[in-house]
């Protein structure tokens, strides 16, 4: 999939990738009713999926409800797999995630267990950042790459 081509200094054709944002319901409206505008949760370029990140919403009422950090992690983990999924690729797939998380020096360990049942062989790469705060009652979104 590519997009349109220019010359490069060389004569060569140049090929962009078409940027393909896609809706992933029901979270594409849990996002827009809480950031107020048009929001994706997933791009595709090329054969590249981009899955935002997401924090972890009820899955029947689509609110961010104080949770255990347990819970929030299996929520931003599934979400995550559902977008993947919707943009043709899989949790096998991914090559790299990042996970925010606000600094409780619990939430480390806690997040490897989560984390081993969605990646038990072949771990993606991953960085494990703090952030100070959400503008929510969250503590963790994890966004990721993968291949179609």
């Amino acid at each position: 999939m590519t997009g349109p081509s220019t010359l490069t200094m060389t004569g060569m054709p140049k090929l962009t990738p078409t940027r393909t944002p896609i809706r992933v319901e029901p979270i594409s409206t849990w996002l827009e009713r809480r950031r107020k505008g048009p929001i994706y949760p997933v791009v595709v370029a090329g054969d590249t999926v981009y899955v935002s990140g997401l924090p972890p919403f009820d899955p029947v009422s689509g609110e961010i409800k104080r949770v255990p950090f347990v819970r929030q992690a299996e929520l931003v983990l599934e979400q995550m797999k559902l977008c993947l999924e919707a943009a043709g690729s899989s949790l096998e797939r991914v090559v790299k995630c990042n996970v925010y998380c606000t600094p409780d020096e619990t939430h480390f360990d806690i997040f490897n267990d989560v984390y081993i049942r969605y990646f038990p062989a072949d771990a993606p790469a991953r960085i494990f950042v703090h952030v100070p705060s959400w503008p929510g009652p969250f503590d963790i979104e994890v966004d990721c790459v993968a291949v179609i």
